[in-house]
């Protein structure tokens, strides 16, 4: 008696959409924060101007973030719908031709001809506009354009990544302020490009050298300028 078993293969580009999101919002939220932080510092500010400084950053670039996403989204989804509109006056004013278009679809994929247009027609009378969305547009329920959700997941990711270097900020005695917050932000910007290429499925040596690399770079330059203007 035979068994059977359910597929469970997972691969790591189901997961690159938000993933990227993710961490590169992390990565945004320690780099400008903590750039910004060590910039004041540097300047020889009080503790009072530092946590000024490094708050502000947070809640702008955290708003900044999900304003943009918003935006960003929203645009998706008005031409999502519009797409959908015009496939639906086309299937309602031309339904041979979107047989014939979705059938080419598949012969493209490697079906013949005959099968294809079989597979085509069955697939319309089941749910017509949801089969030409999906393999003419390529649009689905997964990969549907939600503005409020990605606002809110950009505006979590910048948080996340802004709060370690502001917490290390507040612990941090004020003369070392600058030397604290670089060191932690480069080890969590490390740790971020690490843990985004292992499960991105990628080898996180030259990720992580690679955000490391431009994170001191970073620190250095805003370093600098707040030497340059200290008061």
């Amino acid at each position: 008696m035979s068994r059977l078993r359910s597929h469970t293969e997972r691969h790591a580009v189901e997961k690159l959409g938000w993933l990227r999101a993710a961490v590169l919002g992390a990565n945004d939220g320690t780099l400008s924060t903590g750039s910004l932080i060590v910039g004041v510092a540097s300047s020889h500010a009080s503790g009072g101007s530092i946590l000024i400084a490094g708050l502000s950053a947070l809640v702008a670039g955290a708003l900044s973030m999900a304003a943009g996403e918003y935006v960003s989204v929203s645009s998706q989804a008005d031409s999502e719908r519009a797409d959908i509109a015009r496939e639906k006056q086309e299937l309602a004013s031309d339904w041979d031709s979107e047989i014939d278009e979705l059938a080419g679809i598949y012969c493209k994929r490697g079906l013949d001809d005959a099968l294809a247009r079989t597979v085509a027609t069955e697939l319309m009378k089941h749910d017509a506009l949801g089969a030409h969305a999906r393999d003419e547009l390529g649009l689905s329920d997964a990969t549907a354009a939600r503005p409020l959700q990605a606002a809110f997941a950009s505006a979590a990711a910048f948080s996340s990544g802004a709060v370690m270097p502001v917490l290390t900020a507040v612990l941090t005695p004020e003369p070392y302020v600058s030397w604290g917050v670089s060191l932690v932000s480069i080890v969590v910007l490390a740790v971020l490009g690490a843990v985004g290429a292992v499960a991105g499925g990628a080898s996180p040596v030259r990720p992580t050298l690679r955000v490391t690399f431009w994170g001191i770079i970073a620190m250095l330059v805003t370093g600098g300028i707040g030497r340059l203007f200290g008061v």
